[in-house]
């Protein structure tokens, strides 16, 4: 057999008419999935040093990223700010949402909705002080997205209220004001620096919930409480 033969018969087989001898190109990951990942770091940061000393820096090397492409992402360092308190205010509304939809009597679903939301504030502030922080600067500095949480638990009081008056539990005429009015009378159990301030003097924000609820519960014209509501431990 001639050289020129052998060549020949070592030669690479004939690619088939129309595949492509380029390499495949390696898929992108999906922009929401890079989002939710980024904000996952970043919250876990915040949690565990807080807010004010994560750097972006900080969250790029986590994920094996350059800050300039996190900012692909994100345009500012407040944005990642608020998209993390969004996370954690829509927890909360979660959970009033949940005690919402239950099948239950409204008078006892309000009572165990405003439990329940000052029950987790209090452990936020125990439990996760830096989460508290952040939640703090974001009421001081009104982040648009507390005025979309506020108005959202304005909207779930509203649902309950309605309930109850179609189900003869609530003589009221207007539902929206009740509504609002709910959202004031109990600021001062769900917001973060008076929660605190009541922690700091030891006192007993639970008796005091209690008793706003009894009173809530009258103005709403509720006759007869259900068994157990406002008598929470």
């Amino acid at each position: 057999m001639t050289i020129e033969g052998s060549i020949a018969l070592e030669a690479a087989p004939e690619i088939p008419s129309g595949l492509s001898t380029k390499r495949p190109v390696r898929t992108r990951a999906d922009p929401d999935e890079t989002r939710a990942r980024i904000l996952e770091v970043a919250e876990e940061h915040f949690r565990r040093i807080g807010y004010h000393k994560t750097s972006m820096a900080d969250i790029a090397s986590a994920l094996g990223m350059s800050v300039a492409n996190v900012y692909r992402f994100f345009p500012s360092r407040d944005a990642i700010n608020e998209a993390i308190c969004e996370r954690v205010v829509n927890k909360v509304a979660d959970i009033a949402l949940a005690i919402a939809q239950k099948n239950a009597p409204a008078m006892e679903k309000l009572e165990q909705l405003l439990m329940a939301v000052h029950r987790h504030n209090k452990m936020t502030l125990a439990k996760q002080k830096h989460v508290h922080d952040l939640i703090v600067a974001a009421l001081r500095e009104n982040w648009p997205v507390i005025k979309a949480h506020l108005e959202r638990m304005v909207t779930i009081y509203e649902a309950i209220i309605r309930e109850g008056i179609e189900a003869r539990e609530f003589e009221v005429e207007n539902a929206a004001e009740a509504a609002r009015a709910i959202k004031s009378a109990f600021m001062p159990y769900f917001h973060p620096i008076l929660i605190e301030h009541c922690a700091q003097l030891g006192e007993d924000t639970e008796a005091g919930l209690r008793s706003q609820i009894r009173f809530i519960l009258k103005a709403l014209g509720a006759t007869a409480a259900p068994e157990g509501v406002c008598r929470a431990t």
